[in-house]
């Protein structure tokens, strides 16, 4: 397959949370078949769903893959587990979640992956950071994303937590 450009969103609400976006981002590099292209700032947004629970650290990273969608997906479900991601709760609280939100152009729908992801274009929390970072030469969907965005009630839950760089000269994150 070719590289196509996939756009995953990071999300931490226990634990040192900053500490895993960042594992999870240079365990992102480290892959032999995805190349890290741009990261979102981080930013600390309130749950969602179930909200007794701490807020959350997210972000944004814009990769290149010629993965096929089901693998780059079991590549994020390994670097969760590896980063001792425990599924509880639907929505519950959790070191380290990495969301799969758009492949290339690719629309898909099936047990394990829906692409687009089904509910980004609801969440403030998915659609700063990852407007962000998109693409400026894919207009059309910048325009939908924006679009989005605009029409979300909860834009102001989303609060600039660190402006990052991706890469600094030592190919880790600089803020």
């Amino acid at each position: 397959m070719a590289l196509r450009t996939a756009y995953i969103g990071l999300g931490s609400n226990i634990g040192e949370r900053e500490k895993h976006l960042s594992d999870a981002v240079m365990l992102l590099h480290r892959h032999p078949g995805i190349i890290v292209e741009r990261c979102s700032s981080v930013y600390e947004t309130a749950p969602v769903g179930f909200t007794e629970q701490p807020d959350f650290l997210n972000m944004a990273v814009a990769v290149r893959s010629g993965l096929e969608p089901e693998e780059l997906l079991d590549a994020l479900l390994g670097i969760e587990r590896k980063l001792g991601r425990i599924r509880g709760a639907r929505w519950g609280p959790r070191n380290i979640d990495l969301d799969l939100l758009v492949y290339g152009d690719l629309t898909m729908s099936g047990e394990r992956l829906t692409l687009p992801h089904p509910r980004m274009h609801e969440r403030a929390f998915v659609l700063v950071p990852l407007l962000e970072i998109w693409d400026p030469a894919d207009s059309a969907r910048l325009a939908e994303l924006r679009r989005a965005a605009e029409t979300l009630q909860d834009k102001g839950d989303v609060r600039l937590w660190r402006k990052t760089i991706w890469p600094s000269e030592s190919g880790l994150f600089a803020n």
